[in-house]
């Protein structure tokens, strides 16, 4: 993908990855992220926490970046509290961040206004 701005993430999809092809460079992770306000790089992992009104809320967000999460066939990291859940990608077959991360948490921002 030679033009990060220009993307739609959430129009895409997740293309399988078992590995065999390189993470994305710390630049080219950057240039992505810019895209996803909120969200932030660590090494090989993105990642955002979200705040909800109460806990019923947060496990609704939950189960629905459980159901992204099997349609995409790309699985994040979630740690559930009260009223926050922390969410973060990476693409465990590559040791580091791909596309799919960053459709994913694109898609998952889509989910509130």
């Amino acid at each position: 993908m030679s033009d990060a701005k220009a993307c739609d993430w959430t129009g895409q999809s997740c293309k399988p990855c078992e590995g065999g092809v390189d993470p994305l460079k710390p630049r080219q992770a950057e240039q992505r992220l810019e895209q996803l306000p909120g969200w932030q790089r660590n090494d090989a992992t993105i990642a955002k926490q979200f705040e909800f009104k109460d806990h019923h809320h947060a496990m609704a967000f939950v189960n629905a970046v459980a159901w992204i999460s099997h349609a995409e066939n790309h699985h994040p990291e979630m740690v559930v509290g009260y009223n926050t859940v922390n969410v973060s990608y990476t693409t465990h077959a590559i040791g580091g961040l791909s596309d799919n991360d960053f459709i994913c948490a694109a898609k998952v921002d889509a989910l509130l206004p």
